[in-house]
């Protein structure tokens, strides 16, 4: 029965009354209209033993149940903000081993190239270590990644060293490390709020070509600024400018180069080398390819100690006047432990940066994490990354540090070397340490131009090889134009707009995409199941595919109707001929979704498409031609009585595959009671009856229920008319059904006929053993068949299910005969309530 929607008390009732709401505009029959019955169907027959099944309608108090958390769920949330609490009871010295291994190695790589990227952001070297000894301590308390090591990194360094740049433009007086670690307090604060409130599906929205590309476009950049450096010119002009600009400046003021290029780009040049020896090494030595790979992975630490001795070795005693610019005084120990300053005028200043900032911090660590999460088989909590993210973030500039997130290079090193735990970054951490308070007097003698080397290693990692780009082409080649326009503005201006131009440019796809999504309209296909030049029919058995059949073959043979569309756009064959569904029944099939972007889009091709193939249900709707409206002239002068379109169908029914709709708004819904109007005023003084197929979401039932949709269009002159309503039913006993029963007995059938026909189809082997062997199987494959067979029918014969009727329901409501569960349901449907003679689709 159509349930009617209103309150159920006189208050709530004089209330509607009083505001004008009507209770029952759902119900296309009036308040007081008569119960729908079960018409003329067959399932009124008296098969059914339960049937009498109405829809409830979700409410407001449903709504609020959905989105209101449970108290399991809150203590789930509360559990999830410390994910080591689910494995650290677990922990065994075999994990302790693959930890120390991993930690160590990590260890050693993060401290130069800590103070390296520390350079990049235009701060002293012992701000890289201390953003680097946080970062790892801090982060395997909230980690969902094993794999990820947390300090400072290239992107983000060059970043914060911009924005410092920018900010002492300002306040020249303002010491640089201050403004990092405000830097780094708000952005750690927002990434934090972010994690906490769980939206961490929002890096979804940024596609892999524009990480790509924001990736590819940064190393540029920080590559062609560490050139300078590592060549030792002496000129003076900005390496923070547009990447082409430094570019062209190195190349102008390159005879200015110093004894500094001794020791850059040997050092770049060696890094190179050791790491194709141990590549080649591994491949052709694969039993040892777990040694060349921390060999590999330790080239860094090497290379920085082997000129850091000869540096050594050669202005030990000419401090003052040294032979090539070397790191300088380290302080030992945490000297910057303090409380972060939080000045309001500098947080004005660089609060313009924010976005770029927060961006950089997150779409590189998700996207290295879910990458290392996919090839080590585990899945990361973006949301909680982002607590990790923020709580490094806010707690590192205690103690001096400036912007961290998720390291490539370091990551890749760390799942290589074997980790087992996030708890690696203790171990990392004590390294750091021990490096901070241990080594300082060390540092002083590494060459500035070896860093810009490592340097430029590093983040040469970071630049996208051309076969990926190719891969992006092939698979679409406008995600790989969206590569090269990240990267070109990248290059032309500055890492900021580089970011916000992929951003943005890749939303604007996917709106335009949503926008202009192109729906399809279906027709009708028969298939047969073949398994290779057999037909498979319905029991399971196998018979031959050719033309010569006898009338009784299509009902021998299995057969079933698929709907495909009409212009073959999905890539199926064109040979073969899809066939309108019925005269004037069109089957739509929405694309991506239906909603207020793309619902004019929808409608206005579903609309033109009918208009085109039926014709108006009165020609003389408009007796002269004043009386058309300006939008439908009609034919022209001297044409009125031709008959051009007499052979195109009436109007009957639209329906409409809801498949890939999981949501409807307002817009959406108004547009299609805006249709329904047009259609019926085409087709009048009929009605058009819509149909709908595969609604997956109740709260779009109860959208489209409200707009009148899912019942039988009433016609206005003459009340609503007897109809047949088509109802998909199911068998409610489900595994302990007789027909359950039989559909297991004709599955082993078709195994073992499967068996067989693979053996009589060329897989016998020529020796007799073989041949006896075969005929074995084929004379027990006989037997078993037939032994199968007289249980089968012994077992139907002594069924009690058989012996009544079987136990069905409704699929769908009853108060909602016109939503349907599939397409052949619904087109059953609309054949049946057609008002003209259409023949019955089987």
């Amino acid at each position: 029965m159509f349930q009617k929607w209103g309150a159920n008390s006189n208050i709530g009732q004089s209330l509607a009354n009083v505001l004008g709401i009507k209770l029952a505009y759902r119900d296309p029959l009036g308040a007081t209209g008569e119960p729908v019955t079960r018409g003329e169907s067959a399932f009124s027959m008296g098969t059914v033993d339960t049937y009498s099944y109405n829809e409830p309608e979700p409410t407001s108090i449903d709504w609020i149940r959905e989105i209101t958390p449970s108290g399991a769920q809150l203590g789930r949330y509360l559990l999830n903000l410390f994910p080591f609490l689910t494995w650290i009871g677990n922990y065994n010295l075999t994990w302790l081993w693959g930890d120390m291994v991993a930690g160590i190695t990590v260890g050693a790589v993060v401290v130069p190239q800590g103070m390296a990227y520390a350079n990049l952001a235009g701060l002293p070297v012992q701000y890289g270590l201390y953003s680097s000894f946080m970062g790892v301590l801090i982060y395997w308390f909230f980690a969902t990644s094993k794999d990820i090591t947390i300090g400072p990194v290239a992107v983000m360094s060059t970043l914060t060293g911009t924005i410092v740049a920018e900010v002492q433009d300002i306040y020249p007086d303002y010491p640089p490390h201050l403004v990092a670690s405000a830097l780094a307090v708000i952005c750690g604060g927002i990434v934090l709020i972010m994690g906490l409130l769980r939206i961490g599906f929002i890096v979804d929205f940024i596609p892999l070509p524009a990480i790509s590309a924001f990736m590819t476009g940064s190393a540029l950049s920080i590559c062609s600024g560490q050139v300078p450096t590592m060549l030792g010119e002496t000129a003076d002009f900005s390496t923070r400018g547009a990447t082409y600009e430094v570019i062209i400046n190195t190349l102008k003021y390159l005879p200015t180069s110093t004894l500094d290029a001794a020791m850059g780009v040997t050092a770049c040049a060696m890094l190179y080398i050791i790491r194709s020896v141990c590549t080649y090494a591994a491949r052709k030595q694969p039993a040892r390819a777990k040694i060349w790979f921390f060999v590999s992975t330790l080239r860094t630490v090497f290379v920085i100690l082997f000129y850091t001795m000869i540096s050594a070795a050669t202005n030990l005693h000419r401090k003052d006047n040294p032979a090539f610019t070397l790191l300088g005084p380290v302080p030992r120990g945490f000297q910057q432990a303090a409380v972060p300053t939080m000045d309001a005028k500098i947080i004005k200043a660089f609060v313009g940066e924010l976005p770029a900032a927060v961006i950089v911090l997150l779409i590189e660590h998700i996207a290295i994490s879910k990458s290392f999460g996919r090839v080590n088989n585990y899945t990361i909590d973006p949301s909680q990354e982002f607590v990790a993210i923020g709580v490094s973030n806010l707690l590192g500039p205690f103690l001096g540090g400036y912007p961290a997130t998720g390291s490539f290079s370091r990551t890749a090193i760390k799942s290589k070397a074997g980790v087992r735990t996030p708890l690696a970054g203790v171990i990392t951490a004590v390294v750091v340490l021990l490096a901070i308070y241990a080594l300082p007097a060390l540092f002083f003698y590494i060459p500035k131009a070896s860093l810009a080397g490592v340097i430029i290693h590093a983040v040469g990692d970071l630049i996208t090889p051309p076969n990926t780009v190719y891969q992006f082409w092939r698979v679409s080649p406008l995600d790989a134009i969206i590569f090269f326009i990240g990267v070109l503005v990248t290059v032309f201006t500055s890492i900021e707009n580089g970011i916000y131009c992929t951003v943005c440019v890749s939303v604007a796809v996917l709106l335009f995409r949503v926008a202009k999504a192109r729906g399809q309209f279906l027709g009708r296909v028969t298939i047969h199941s073949v398994v290779g030049d057999h037909l498979l029919d319905g029991d399971g058995k196998y018979g031959s595919f050719g033309t010569n059949k006898s009338p009784s073959d299509d009902e021998e043979h299995h057969h079933r109707t698929i709907f495909l569309p009409l212009n073959h756009t999905d890539g199926s064959n064109p040979d073969i001929e899809v066939e309108q569904p019925l005269p004037g029944i069109f089957i739509y099939r929405f694309a991506e979704g239906f909603n207020y972007p793309n619902a004019n889009h929808y409608t206005d091709s579903l609309v033109a498409n009918i208009f085109k193939n039926t014709r108006r249900t009165n020609p003389n709707t408009y007796k002269n031609r004043g009386d058309r409206p300006w939008n439908d002239a009609g034919p022209r002068r001297g044409k009125e009585g031709s008959d051009d379109d007499s052979h195109l169908p009436l109007l009957q029914a639209v329906i409409l595959d809801f498949s890939s709709v999981n949501n409807v708004d307002v817009t959406s819904i108004q547009n299609l009671i805006d249709v329904r109007n047009q259609l019926d005023m085409y087709a009048s003084p009929r009605t058009v009856q819509w149909h709908f197929a595969h609604i997956n979401n109740r709260w779009t039932k109860r959208g489209l229920a409200a707009a009148g949709f899912g019942y039988p269009t009433p016609v206005a002159s003459d009340g609503f008319h007897r109809w047949k309503p088509i109802f998909s039913v199911a068998e409610i006993e489900g595994s302990a059904s007789a027909a359950a029963h039989a559909e297991i007995i004709a599955n082993q059938r078709e195994q073992s006929q499967q068996k067989t026909s693979d053996i009589e189809s060329g897989f016998k082997s020529d020796s007799n053993a073989t041949a006896r062997e075969t005929d074995g199987i084929e004379t027990a494959s006989e037997d078993s068949e037939v032994i199968r067979e007289d249980k089968f029918n012994r077992e139907i014969t002594d069924s009690k299910a058989y012996q009544r009727r079987p136990k069905v329901a409704l699929v769908q409501g009853m108060n909602r005969p016109f939503f349907h569960i599939d397409l052949t349901s619904a087109l059953q449907s609309a054949v049946a309530n057609s008002s003209d003679e259409i023949p019955h689709i089987e």
